[in-house]
């Protein structure tokens, strides 16, 4: 997964305007208690960042 696609799914799923800020302020405990913001900053493939921003959202299956 590209960053543009990461982005893509987060617009898609809590609005452009809300996704950034929801990615930089919450805290996920399976990125290593970074946001998802600091984890792509820090190399993290953004398909492991986009599993964890998933569980967070209790979203389903069907948009892994």
């Amino acid at each position: 997964m590209r960053h543009s696609e990461f982005w893509e799914r987060m617009d898609l799923h809590l609005g452009e305007s809300y996704a950034r800020v929801w990615a930089d302020t919450q805290v996920i405990g399976d990125l290593d208690h970074r946001t998802p913001t600091e984890a792509l900053d820090g190399g993290v493939d953004p398909k492991q960042v986009w599993r964890a921003v998933h569980a967070r959202l209790q979203l389903p299956p069907s948009e892994r």
